[in-house]
């Protein structure tokens, strides 16, 4: 029989383990469900435009701190993954596949994002991470509603500790959730170190503001640029193929047309100070799809040479949405 002693102890641990993993400082192993998506279209169509699906995942654990993911970067391989959420938190992994068709996540750990002076980036308001991109000797992110970047260098960003490498006044102007939505980092340093694109745009609907910034040791404002805005869809992520084209992911969400994703591409050089940007649309697709809210895109070459892209979906931590993982060819 229990005693009001047993019962209050047993009562604290539950509370204990149901705390938000952002706020402890420990990095746990993390079995994740995948369940296939065998059909991106209802048609059964594999093209999408330029796109060719090549299989996807719905992905679930047992943790109240998996999901939320808006940022992705993957190992030229295909396979080692590192995705950031907006809850501050770290997932790494490894993608299992056959070809190129994702069957599983194997590996995977779950870490808080911890920040300089103690305590994790969640513990400091700083837990809306939205983007992420590798720089030499570690990743950047970009934070949403503080909007400021981080950096974190090392090996193993599970274990590194972050700080604040800058706070633009220019990004800051940026509504709460119009804030980094997609970083860039050139490995050349051109046109700049940093490249910076927001949401939207609080003063024109019809862009997609971005904004240069260099050198990545003590980073400065170099100049600003503009990425047209096509029937409201908002950025939600970018990527830089080895080609040195950037592959910008977009998204839409409306009661009446529910939810969309689209592909767009343009050439590095067309990002300039001043520049205005349209670029080719590869791909749409609406609720009819096998999509959620889109919001994390990375790259890597398959064996045989094709661009594979990696997209990972935002699940607001909703039991009403899905955390989907999907990948495409790019066929032109």
């Amino acid at each position: 029989m229990l005693t009001d002693v047993s019962r209050s102890l047993l009562a604290a641990t539950a509370l204990l383990l149901a705390l938000p993993l952002a706020g402890q400082a420990q990095t746990v192993a993390l079995d994740i469900a995948a369940t296939p998506i065998e059909r991106f279209v209802p048609s059964g169509a594999a093209r999408i435009g330029a796109l060719e699906f090549r299989g996807g995942l719905v992905l679930s654990a047992a943790s109240g701190d998996f999901g939320g993911w808006s940022g992705l970067v993957i190992d030229p391989d295909g396979a080692g993954i590192l995705a950031v959420s907006d809850r501050g938190t770290w997932l790494a992994g490894r993608i299992d596949s056959e070809g190129d068709r994702p069957t599983g996540i194997a590996e995977a750990r779950l870490a808080p994002m911890r920040a300089a002076g103690g305590g994790t980036l969640a513990g400091q308001r700083r837990g809306d991470v939205e983007s992420l991109a590798r720089v030499k000797g570690g990743l950047v992110v970009g934070i949403e509603r503080v909007q400021e970047i981080w950096r974190f260098d090392g090996d193993d960003p599970l274990k590194a500790t972050g700080r604040r490498l800058l706070a633009d006044a220019d990004i800051a102007r940026r509504g709460s959730n119009e804030g980094p939505e997609a970083l860039l980092a050139p490995p050349s340093g051109a046109p700049a170190a940093l490249i910076v694109i927001a949401e939207e745009s609080p003063d024109d609907p019809a862009t997609l503001p971005g904004f240069l910034f260099g050198p990545l040791d003590k980073p400065v404002a170099t100049g600003r640029f503009a990425i047209e805005r096509i029937d409201e869809f908002a950025a939600t992520d970018a990527a830089l193929s080895d080609d040195g084209m950037v592959y910008l992911l977009e998204r839409r969400y409306d009661m009446l047309r529910g939810p969309a994703m689209r592909i767009r591409r343009f050439p590095l050089s067309e990002i300039a100070p001043g520049a205005r940007i349209r670029g080719e649309v590869l791909a749409e697709a609406n609720r009819s799809a096998a999509i959620d809210n889109m919001e994390a895109i990375a790259l890597h070459r398959n064996a045989a040479g094709e661009l594979i892209i990696t997209l990972l979906s935002d699940d607001n931590f909703s039991p009403l949405q899905r955390s989907l993982l999907l990948r495409f060819a790019v066929m032109q």
